[in-house]
């Protein structure tokens, strides 16, 4: 097996340019987050993000598809993307807007990808958060 070359390079460090170039969007949709014992009753393709944990597996997967598999869940979320290219080396920036976001009494849910920050947020604040997220941005520009 050979490992995926990132023909884009390696992501931005630069806490300023990463704060600069954020441009956070709200994508569409309800999201939840589940725990299941078997992963394996879980089509993949359903899945937004899954982690292993000693107590079972925590997955992200949209409203719709939990209640269609009757799938229990207390937080409903929604999914913000910032939309730089930030390197999983980057320091700084899950603290500056994770502090900014608690500073407005919003709490976050971050998941790291390959190419970009994803934030779950409360989905009754999802519109304040992507205020606050649009107006940090505004400020190191």
């Amino acid at each position: 097996m050979t490992a995926n070359t990132n023909r884009q390079g390696s992501g931005e460090t630069e806490i300023d340019k990463l704060i600069k170039g954020m441009r956070p969007k709200l994508n569409e949709g309800e999201y939840v987050f589940v725990t299941v014992e078997n992963i394996d009753v879980i089509d993949r393709k359903d899945t937004i993000c899954e982690f292993k944990e000693s107590e079972g597996t925590t997955i992200i997967i949209t409203r719709k598809k939990a209640d269609e598999l009757k799938l229990s869940y207390q937080y409903l979320a929604s999914w913000i993307t910032l939309m730089i290219h930030s390197s999983l080396e980057a320091v700084g920036l899950t603290a500056l807007f994770s502090t900014v976001l608690a500073k407005n009494n919003i709490s976050c849910n971050v998941v790291a990808g390959y190419y970009h920050d994803h934030i779950f947020v409360d989905s009754k604040d999802a519109t304040k958060a992507m205020e606050v997220l649009t107006q940090l941005a505004r400020e190191y520009n």
